[in-house]
């Protein structure tokens, strides 16, 4: 089972429960919702009237939890834990790894310094470790560079979309399209462009052969003529034998009859 499939259900599992809890029992809906390890995506979570009718209760800090698990990071709620409820270990480790999705959002070569700084990793072998156990659950595949000491990331599974973000996301794709829709006239002009040239290319290619062949013929001709020409001017080699044996065979006198 993919983990678009495992998303799934647990959300719907979730969205359930949250929807017949309020009070205390909801808080601790929440909480296993931010343990689970197979469930990064809140926001249908977050748009059940019951969790939205948290702010301002005494359980409100649970909807601030949940919002963190949304849209946060684990740099993010070491600044305001102050604020928000203590995590479980399974918490901090779901935090971390929706903080290495966010991360892979901005680049997609990931130092390790950086992430161990933002994950509060201590050592490479630990880093790598937990980016391998991201990688078994199914949220991230990518490349562990030793040598540059960098994560290489290939796919990263998208996280919720923060208030506000969905208005510069559609503003992204639109400028996008419109690239889009530019780049496909110029390409189609340059079709047009290549056919036109092709065409004259054709039409030139065409009158060369018809001028080739107009040569070929008048030189053929041409031919044709001096070789006539040749033989009217030098006759059979017999024939002027014996006109010069005609010219210079000696003539008869003829003696008048007495």
């Amino acid at each position: 089972m993919d983990i678009e499939q495992k998303q799934e259900e647990q959300i719907q599992h979730f969205v359930n429960q949250a929807s017949n809890s309020k009070g205390s029992s909801l808080a601790n809906v929440i909480g296993d919702a931010t343990s689970h390890p197979s469930l990064f995506a809140f926001s249908e979570i977050l748009s059940v009237p019951n969790v939205v009718q948290l702010q301002g209760t005494e359980h409100s800090i649970y909807l601030d939890l949940l919002r963190m698990f949304a849209h946060g990071t684990w740099s993010e709620y070491k600044r305001n834990a102050s604020s928000l409820p203590p995590l479980a270990p399974d918490q901090v480790l779901k935090l971390k790894q929706l903080t290495v999705l966010t991360l892979a959002e901005a680049n997609k070569v990931l130092s390790y310094d950086v992430l161990m700084q933002e994950l509060d990793v201590i050592n490479v072998r630990e880093l790598e470790d937990f980016l391998i156990e991201c990688m078994y659950v199914g949220i991230v595949r990518g490349k562990l560079d030793q040598l540059r000491r960098c994560f290489q990331v290939q796919f990263a599974a998208g996280r919720d979309l923060r208030p506000g973000q969905l208005g510069s996301m559609i503003h992204t794709l639109s400028n996008w399209l419109s690239t889009s829709d530019n780049l496909l006239i110029t390409i189609q002009d340059k079709i047009k462009w290549a056919d036109t040239m092709s065409e004259l290319d054709k039409k030139h290619k065409k009158e060369a052969d018809e001028r080739m062949e107009e040569v070929k013929k008048t030189l053929s001709l041409k031919e044709d003529i001096d070789f006539r020409g040749h033989e009217e001017m030098f006759p059979e080699p017999g024939g002027v034998m014996d006109y010069d044996e005609d010219r210079s065979r000696p003539k008869r006198r003829r003696h008048p009859l007495g």
